[in-house]
């Protein structure tokens, strides 16, 4: 028996599939792990016990950058959030949701506009670029886009993130064709997707780093926000900091307010009003949560 360290890339029926310098180990978890609340979960780097068979038994998780709770993935360096402006359409709101929780958990994010060939997404692009994000305008059909995104995420553990239909397998299978991820059609009812993408998995580049296919971020649904306290939600919106303890009142929420700062530069057109409508929104959402009940 030895000990190696590694990453884990799947999880499947109690299983767990980790990296290591000497290749990939089916291992289970020792049964402490039943025990305590930390479970393990896709990107932990963990230490593994081989045994004579080659399989493994996890004895030990490091500690996390970060960890997204819905989908259950930690380590993450970057967050790509893939939207759309042509159908199905992009609510900014499921934008800012999954923006403010990378922003929180310190991690960077992306912004890829998929299927700017059918349209540009001229206002998506204008809202990001001015809060500081960087945008890509990419098609999985053309292949505009694909080259610089594909530089942005090489060596680096990014999660992808969109809403179904967006079109975020096909951009996956042209960033990388190992992926080969079986694409769904959009419903000529609904003009939303058929989600296709049941698990998260962390798969290897070809050029260096991981990709961590995710669930749609419909599935950050508001409930999910509760981990952004209140008074901590102002700091998840990057454009807002110069403006910050600047407002007429202390303690300002930033929502209707006499004398708010943030609000004058929302009127000034310094703050996208989009950004500024989806705080007040996920404010709504967390305000009366309290810090002890997410213990």
């Amino acid at each position: 028996m030895k000990k190696e360290n590694g990453t884990i890339l799947k999880g499947i029926g109690g299983f767990y599939y980790v990296r290591t310098d000497s290749g990939i180990v089916e291992c289970k978890a020792r049964g402490k792990f039943r025990k305590c609340a930390e479970k393990p979960v896709i990107g932990d780097r963990v230490t593994i016990e081989v045994q004579e068979d080659g399989t493994g038994y996890m004895m030990s998780i490091e500690p996390r950058k970060n960890k997204l709770m819905r989908p259950a993935v930690s380590n993450v360096d970057q967050l790509v959030v893939v939207c759309s402006a042509a159908p199905p359409v992009t609510e900014t709101l499921l934008i800012d949701k999954v923006t403010a929780i990378a922003e929180y958990k310190e991690m960077d994010t992306i912004i890829a506009i998929n299927k700017c060939d059918l349209d540009r997404g001229d206002r998506l692009y204008e809202i990001y670029t001015q809060a500081g994000f960087s945008v890509f305008r990419v098609s999985a059909q053309t292949g505009e886009g694909i080259d610089a995104l594909r530089n942005q995420i090489s060596g680096k553990v990014s999660a992808f993130a969109g809403n179904s239909g967006v079109g975020k397998s096909s951009l996956l299978n042209a960033i990388d064709p190992q992926f080969q991820m079986k694409t769904g059609t959009i419903s000529p009812k609904t003009a939303r997707g058929r989600h296709t993408t049941r698990h998260v998995e962390l798969v290897e580049l070809s050029g260096g780093g991981f990709i961590a296919d995710t669930p749609g971020f419909s599935a950050f649904d508001t409930e999910r926000m509760d981990l952004i306290l209140k008074d901590d939600l102002q700091y998840a919106f990057r454009e807002f900091e110069p403006y910050l303890n600047q407002c007429q009142f202390t303690g300002c929420a930033h929502v209707k307010e006499k004398g708010c700062v943030i609000r004058a530069a929302v009127e000034a057109g310094k703050i996208a009003k989009e950004r500024h409508e989806s705080y007040c929104q996920l404010y709504e959402s967390v305000k009366d949560i309290k810090e002890w009940k997410l213990k």
